[in-house]
């Protein structure tokens, strides 16, 4: 629902604010003006995706409470509606945007990663004589998309992480996690256990190396 929510929000927004002024990069347009072109484009799908993110988050945070609570078999929260007054009244307007930041840092990693590394690699290293140099400009975004995620993961999962902590789910608790007091708090500890990526393979698990919750 968040991600559909997002997409009709970017949308919206691309109604209300079109990019009539911004241009696609061409083969044949000088470095300099090519790279101020990819910038302002860049800068347009950020502030497109931020603005989405924001407003779609507060469904993110109830809909991976409400994952949470399923795999517990809990039963703290029940539809959308009655998800919304429980937060709000144990957590107040606030409680919607946990783990929004590391989402958004994210978002704007990922965007200007892969967009300027994409543009490098077609400026430089694909040469207009290679007869195939077309197809592989074509494909490079989208590599360039796969590679920048696995970078951006841990982003994703600290705000995955901090939109159940101390929520009242047994997940969001001790044993099971500590109580992080920020975003940053919740890298730390990651960091230190070297779970940052836990969960980003598909066919291998990433065992914490200590089990104490302190962090200092």
């Amino acid at each position: 629902m968040s991600n559909a929510l997002s997409t009709v929000t970017r949308g919206s927004m691309k109604k209300v604010f079109p990019p009539d002024e911004i241009e696609h990069v061409a083969n044949k347009d000088d470095m300099k003006t090519s790279l101020k072109k990819v910038v302002k484009e860049t800068s347009y799908e950020m502030m497109m995706q931020c603005v989405s993110r924001m407003l779609a988050h507060p469904l993110h945070v109830i809909s991976m409470r409400c994952m949470v609570q399923f795999v517990g078999r809990e039963a703290k929260y029940s539809g959308v509606l009655s998800s919304i007054g429980k937060i709000f009244k144990e957590e107040g307007l606030l409680g919607f945007f946990v783990g929004l930041i590391p989402h958004l840092l994210g978002d704007v990693v990922f965007l200007w990663g892969c967009n300027l590394l994409a543009h490098f690699i077609n400026a430089y290293l694909v040469d207009d004589s290679f007869s195939q140099a077309l197809a592989i400009r074509s494909y490079t975004k989208f590599v360039m998309g796969i590679a920048v995620s696995m970078l951006t993961y841990p982003f994703l999962l600290v705000g995955d992480l901090m939109a159940v902590n101390n929520c009242g789910l047994q997940a969001g608790l001790p044993p099971y996690s500590p109580v992080f007091k920020s975003w940053i708090h919740c890298w730390k500890y990651l960091s230190v256990q070297g779970q940052l990526f836990r969960g980003s393979s598909l066919l291998f698990r990433r065992v914490s190396s200590g089990s104490c919750f302190a962090l200092e």
